[in-house]
């Protein structure tokens, strides 16, 4: 892992990624007992609206005998009332680990070139990592596998989830599918990335702007909002170019074998998802939740323990 922080799927190694699940299963199997974290306090900085990650990070920082401190934007005021490279230096003499959401993935890149504990994306416009890590081990204990398993994603090929979800998945060795509309492409970055990573994992990378293509041979369908926070201006204008990008019965008469559906939350019913889908015995979201906070679990004790 290079440097101590987590901001993308890019600080990390495969072999991190298995040494973090690894210690997922050993928090589980340690039970309450375990404490790693006693006398170590974190501090959530959340810009944006939060319910899982916030919720998760709190009781996870708490059960492994932490403490946790949370502050909003108007509460510091990052770049209003204070720079960003004193709150750095500031929440690193007083705590042992900062966890922040943002808009701009470059502020958290300048917070964590100037922080001297651990930072932690809790979500950027460009990345989602805790969410995909999650989303991996997820995947791992629902399948048993993760090598040479088929994913596809439908929906928003630009926004964090899904090229987090590019970038594991082809670390990983996991073939991926982006379904998306024209001009809601993965980034050029992202997938330039995802495809060194490939060259070593030996996975395949496909995008496609045919939903029913990219289910055909699934074994996770994955879908997020149509429109992520900070764009809910171009709400109604997406809802007309992801139309037949949604998840419904007809799109899943395309798909064969035994999938699994996906979605990270919070999810518009009817919209990128049937409603009916959701809790229907194919779903695996609530497993999702709650993995949540035994993986973030794993992290932490990875950057703290």
């Amino acid at each position: 892992m290079r440097k101590n922080h987590l901001l993308s799927i890019q600080d990390l190694e495969p072999a991190s990624i298995w040494r973090i699940f690894n210690l997922t299963d050993a928090v589980i199997e340690r039970g309450e007992d375990y404490r790693p974290l006693s006398g170590k306090t974190a501090v959530l900085i959340f810009k944006k609206p939060s319910l899982r990650t916030r919720v998760s990070f709190e009781v996870a920082v708490n059960q492994l005998g932490g403490k946790s401190i949370f502050l909003s934007d108007p509460d510091v005021g990052i770049g209003i009332r204070e720079d960003i490279r004193d709150v750095a230096k500031v929440l690193s003499s007083y705590s042992d680990c900062i966890i922040t959401r943002v808009f701009s993935h470059n502020e958290l890149v300048l917070l964590s070139e100037y922080a001297s504990v651990p930072v932690i994306n809790a979500l950027s416009d460009d990345h989602h990592p805790v969410q995909a890590l999650s989303d991996l081990w997820t995947i791992w204990k629902q399948k048993g596998k993760i090598v040479g398993l088929n994913l596809c994603f439908i929906g928003d090929g630009a926004n964090n989830v899904s090229g987090s979800l590019i970038l594991v998945s082809s670390m990983m060795g996991i073939n991926i599918t982006i379904a998306s509309p024209r001009g809601y492409e993965p980034k050029k970055e992202i997938l330039s990335q995802a495809r060194e990573h490939a060259k070593l994992s030996g996975a395949e990378i496909r995008i496609t702007r045919d939903p029913k293509e990219a289910v055909r041979d699934a074994e996770i369908i994955y879908t997020d909002v149509w429109t992520s926070m900070g764009l809910e201006s171009e709400s109604e204008k997406r809802k007309k170019v992801f139309k037949g990008f949604s998840i419904n019965n007809e799109l899943l008469k395309y798909a064969k074998g035994d999938y699994l559906i996906m979605h990270c939350m919070p999810i518009h019913r009817d919209e990128e998802i049937e409603d009916g889908i959701v809790s229907s015995f194919r779903s695996i979201i609530f497993e999702q939740v709650k993995n949540r906070l035994l993986v973030q679990k794993g992290i932490l004790v990875f950057l703290l323990g």
